[in-house]
């Protein structure tokens, strides 16, 4: 009875020291992270505060007409930070670029278009330019709007668009097996709803996800991306960064 107690015992002591090591462990293991995360926000702010002073030389020289459209794509409940965006959009008109594209899932910058165009003279919707070779020759600023819905809408009229062109060809009535279309024919189609669009050189992404949440795939072909992080913590020194590391990638095809 004894040595079946004991050994009930030690079993027990076993499973609680057990428990208390993997706890233990478990914790340590979240500590370490976190340690490494805000060891990481350390560097990255004290990076950006250096180059915001302009203390680091290599970000004084900006190639910056390499980028001719950019991107910006903002988490939907970070959207409603009106100030946030206009700030970012302050600080990327002054480092040169004057053609953006605004993109969140839910179209919350869309109803705020007015307001901020509002805070930029001289600015004016991308619409309003009418043809997207005319883009580059705008001396002002030019600003898109775009959501989701703006992308499941012209994907559904631009099928419409194909659609009527296979018909109107005649091939429906013949047995020629199932119709292929090429993305050549998809991108005329866009083109002819009004949703074809420039490809932006660079998109930024603000918030949680590392994805382009839901900005139209056809228009990122050859796009580079860079996730910037949550829009509440953006850094001019950051965003100076991103830039850079962009002007320097060597593009070794063309669209």
């Amino acid at each position: 009875m004894d040595f079946a107690r004991q050994k009930r015992m030690l079993c027990f002591w076993i499973d609680k020291i057990g428990n208390v090591l993997f706890r233990l462990s478990w914790h340590l293991v979240h500590a370490i992270i976190y340690l490494c995360y805000f060891t990481m926000g350390m560097v990255y702010g004290l990076e950006s505060h250096l180059i915001s002073r302009g203390l680091l030389r290599k970000y004084k020289y900006l190639h910056i007409s390499k980028i001719n459209y950019l991107a910006i794509v903002i988490e939907s409940e970070e959207a409603c930070r009106t100030s946030n965006v206009i700030q970012l959009l302050q600080w990327v008109t002054a480092l040169g670029i004057n053609h953006i594209c605004l993109y969140d899932n839910e179209g919350i910058l869309k109803k705020s278009k007015d307001f901020i165009l509002d805070k930029f003279d001289r600015a004016i919707l991308f619409q309003d330019t009418h043809e997207n070779n005319m883009l580059l020759d705008q001396p002002c600023m030019t600003l898109e709007f775009v959501s989701f819905s703006d992308g499941k809408e012209a994907v559904a009229r631009a099928a419409n668009v194909l659609l009527m062109k296979y018909i109107k060809s005649g091939a429906a009535g013949s047995n020629q097996g199932e119709q292929i279309f090429t993305e050549s024919e998809m991108s005329e189609a866009l083109k002819t709803v009004g949703s074809g669009g420039p490809e932006p050189d660079l998109l930024l992404i603000y918030g949680p996800a590392r994805c382009h949440l839901g900005f139209p795939a056809w228009r990122i072909r050859y796009t580079e991306i860079q996730h910037m992080g949550p829009l509440k913590s953006m850094k001019y020194g950051l965003l100076v960064k991103a830039l850079y590391r962009y002007t320097m990638v060597r593009q070794n095809y063309g669209k």
